[in-house]
């Protein structure tokens, strides 16, 4: 995948909170300190929220999600052993959540083999990227069908691997690739597709 895209894809959707006292915060929560879990809460779950609104098919399945991801995160916290981000450690366990959600409630479709997409441009026209903010970008990522936006947001977004993808949703690395590809496709079109209307609004 064009390394542009995804790093503007990135830096208009993922921030990753950080606390002056996160080995304090950590502690209060596994020893099941309330007021600890409240600050938890309300520190991560607007970005939470972002990462389950991208894979639900609308807001009341993204809260449950969210719901769920905070009490998987409340009774695994004494699991988390300090190796890498407790963001990231947390982050990945709403994907895991969101994809739970998807596989129980929306069958995905994989049914495109890679060499079919081979004549399919491998562009997007970041400029036209640069001119979304991050909601109007959720909103075209949020028209991608599910099993294109699934891994679209897992490679692009969540930066996991094909061959990573292919293991997480019990799917050939090559299917993983070739929904990749069409759902970069679309997006460029419902990217353009939303700068005209705007342009339309404005201009």
């Amino acid at each position: 995948m064009d390394i542009s895209l995804v790093q503007s894809v990135r830096e208009k959707i993922i921030g990753y909170n950080r606390f002056i006292d996160e080995n304090e915060l950590i502690a209060g929560c596994r020893n099941g300190d309330s007021k600890a879990q409240r600050f938890l809460y309300s520190m991560y779950a607007p970005k939470m929220l972002g990462v389950c609104r991208r894979y639900a098919t609308d807001m009341e399945n993204a809260q449950d999600i969210m719901q769920d991801g905070f009490i998987k995160v409340f009774d695994k916290i004494g699991t988390y052993r300090g190796e890498g981000a407790f963001a990231g450690w947390i982050r990945r366990i709403f994907v895991n959540t969101a994809l739970e959600y998807l596989r129980k409630s929306t069958p995905m479709k994989f049914s495109i083999n890679v060499d079919e997409c081979k004549s399919i441009e491998d562009e997007v026209n970041v400029s036209a990227l640069s001119k979304l903010d991050a909601e109007d970008l959720l909103t075209c990522i949020s028209h991608l069908p599910v099993g294109y936006r699934t891994i679209f947001n897992l490679y692009a977004i969540e930066g996991y691997s094909h061959s990573e993808i292919a293991e997480m949703l019990d799917i050939k690395e090559s299917t993983s690739q070739s929904q990749l590809l069409r759902a970069k496709r679309l997006l460029q079109k419902n990217v353009l597709l939303l700068n005209g209307r705007e342009y339309a609004k404005h201009g």
